[in-house]
């Protein structure tokens, strides 16, 4: 399916937010999702759908000053 994640096209064939956070390799922590302008918990990752056209953003924290 195509979505658009951080302003981009991407392919995937995740089928929720968990398996799309694996086939990234994101970190255990420090990271946030947002499916379609919607903070989803990392707790509902596994149960959160993917769909043709969603709009993911993952924000990952950095430190730093």
């Amino acid at each position: 399916m195509n979505i658009t994640l951080n302003d981009k096209s991407h392919q995937t064939n995740a089928a929720n937010l968990q398996q799309l956070a694996e086939e990234l390799a994101l970190p255990a922590s420090g990271v946030a999702i947002a499916l379609n302008s919607e903070l989803i918990i990392r707790e509902e990752w596994s149960t959160t759908a993917l769909a043709d056209g969603a709009d993911i953003l993952v924000i990952t924290a950095a430190c730093g000053g």
